[in-house]
């Protein structure tokens, strides 16, 4: 991909960005608190029926990235992004009717629309971030711009763990001794505990989306070198995406990344409470993942790539899972939960990293390239899936073992994946 330089407004662009970013961080990191609490407010009886939380939000994203880089052609990236968060917008409203009839299925209606937008904005945003400077710090601009996704995810677990679990504990306990009568009332209360935050979110997406749609952001031109990105290292020329298999094994990577990521942050409230842990403790422990997200973005901004490539930043982070990932497993109690939220450290720069990498070269199929790519988003979606399948068959922490074959791939990925089909070593 050719190169441009930095547009006029680069500082604005980014900041701009980086409070969509901030968005997709509160709205996304919800889930974890948002799983357990339906949980009881919705009387769910399994933890596959909890996960499709997840699966309802993140299988958007699959749903969904080839109609947004098809908008996305049509609208350019501003005007996308803008559209991405008024749908937002309509699937946080929805929220309201889904919380006053305690409907499960309303609300996993209302997770899928917020994911639509999601879908169209992630698609626009990720690779607006990449190309918009030098393709070998995009890593670090990723990581800057997760700074803010995780912030907002900090923020997001302590609002909505107050306002959902303050007193979970005793009416856990309380719920088993309640008439009917009673039980009903409670839960209609702690079901609507979520109605005034999601007006608020609702109408704070509408205000971004008009600020985004009035600004001063730039489209970019992804057009590229056409000579560069339509042939092959053999000359022979490129028609279509599925040609760069570095983008292929890029998407796969990416999906065993999103299902290791959401399954450390949006399990272990639940693990904790399989372990014995107070809910009022528990509720903390989403914040403690993205607590160790945070240090590694913040150590990605500080190496790459100045002193680590991202590929490299890539391959540490895979072995740490690993190493993280079997720790879980063979420990116990609060050792196997600060194991999982070490989780946030090993997979921090992974999103930064395997993003660049698959698009890397594409020039004029980016657009297609980033579909593809926020399509394995769904990985977010199948992947805690199975954990809950298992974690009903087995048990919470046995059901880990998941975790050990996505790192593995990821590895693979950082070391060879990423040069496949390439005549020259990114």
């Amino acid at each position: 991909m050719t190169q441009s330089p930095r547009p006029a407004n680069y500082t604005t662009s980014i900041i701009i960005i980086g409070a969509l970013f901030f968005i997709f961080g509160f709205i996304t990191w919800t889930n974890g608190t948002l799983i357990p609490y339906l949980k009881i407010a919705c009387e769910l009886q399994t933890d596959v029926q909890a996960y499709l939380v997840a699966t309802a939000f993140f299988i958007a994203y699959t749903v969904m990235a080839i109609p947004s880089s098809m908008v996305l052609k049509k609208t350019g990236y501003k005007k996308g992004m803008a559209i991405g968060l008024f749908i937002m917008a309509i699937g946080a409203i929805l929220f309201v009717p889904a919380a006053q009839d305690r409907n499960y299925n309303l609300f996993l209606v209302g997770l899928f629309i917020i994911g639509t937008g999601l879908a169209l904005l992630q698609t626009a945003s990720n690779p607006y971030a990449a190309i918009i400077g030098p393709i070998e710090s995009a890593a670090k601009r990723i990581s800057i711009l997760g700074i803010c996704n995780k912030v907002a995810g900090i923020l997001a677990g302590l609002i909505f763990g107050y306002i959902a679990f303050n007193d979970a504990d005793s009416l856990i306990a309380n719920l088993k001794t309640m008439d009917a009568l009673t039980k009903e009332a409670t839960l209609n209360e702690l079901a609507g505990r979520v109605i005034i935050p999601y007006i608020i979110i609702s109408i704070s997406l509408v205000v971004l989306a008009v600020g985004v749609l009035f600004s001063g952001l730039p489209d970019i031109d992804d057009k590229g070198d056409e000579r560069a990105t339509q042939l092959s290292s053999s000359g022979m020329a490129k028609t279509s995406a599925f040609q760069f298999p570095h983008l292929i094994l890029g998407v796969m990577a990416l999906f065993f990344y999103v299902g290791v990521e959401v399954i450390s942050g949006d399990t272990i409230i639940n693990y904790g409470k399989y372990l014995g842990i107070p809910f009022s403790t528990a509720r903390y422990f989403t914040q403690g993942t993205l607590g160790c997200m945070l240090v590694g973005y913040v150590v990605g901004v500080i190496t790459i790539p100045k002193y680590i490539s991202q590929s490299d930043a890539l391959k540490y982070c895979a072995i740490l899972g690993i190493i993280f990932s079997i720790l879980a497993v063979i420990t116990t109690g609060y050792m196997s939960v600060g194991c999982i939220a070490l989780l946030g450290l090993a997979n921090s720069l992974m999103w930064p990293a395997i993003f660049p990498l698959a698009i890397a070269g594409l020039g004029k199929f980016t657009k297609i390239g980033s579909a593809f790519l926020i399509m394995a988003i769904a990985g977010g979606a199948i992947i805690p899936l199975l954990y809950g399948i298992l974690s009903d068959r087995w048990n919470n922490q046995q059901a880990y073992w998941i975790l050990i074959p996505c790192y593995i791939f990821i590895l693979y990925f950082s070391i060879s994946g990423f040069k496949a089909g390439k005549s020259i070593s990114a």
